[in-house]
C-alpha cells in the first residue's frame, strides 16, 4: 500500500493545478494565456513540472497580510463603524421597543 503513495500525491498535485488553472480568473494569470497554462500542467503533470510551474510563476499571490481582498473587503461586525451606530441607534429608540413588546401578545 505504501509504494503506491508517490504516486497518489504526484495524481493529487496534478489534479489540484488542473483545477486551479480551470477556476483562476483570466486576469490573474501571468506570463501566459490561460488555454497553455492548462496544456502545460496537462502536459508536464506526472513529472510535477506543469503543476510547479503553474504554482510558481503562472498565478498571482496575494501576501497573506492583506488576504487578497484590498480595501473594501469583509469586516467583523464588533470592528464595522456602521454596524457599531445602527446599534446605537436602535437602543436609543424606545418607541420601536414599546411597538415590538406590545405586538408579541
Amino acid at each position: 500500500m505504501l509504494r503506491y503513495l508517490p504516486f497518489l500525491l504526484v495524481l493529487a498535485v496534478w489534479i489540484y493545478a488542473f483545477i486551479d488553472v480551470l477556476n483562476t480568473p483570466e486576469k490573474e494569470v501571468r506570463h501566459l494565456p490561460k488555454v497553455v497554462w492548462v496544456i502545460i500542467v496537462l502536459l508536464f503533470g506526472e513529472v510535477l513540472l506543469g503543476p510547479i510551474a503553474w504554482f510558481v510563476t503562472g498565478k498571482k499571490r496575494h501576501s497573506p497580510g492583506s488576504g487578497g481582498r484590498g480595501r473594501g473587503g469583509w469586516v467583523a461586525p464588533d470592528d464595522n463603524p456602521e454596524f457599531l451606530k445602527s446599534l446605537k441607534e436602535k437602543e436609543e429608540d424606545p418607541d420601536e421597543n414599546r411597538r415590538d413588546k406590545g405586538n408579541e401578545g
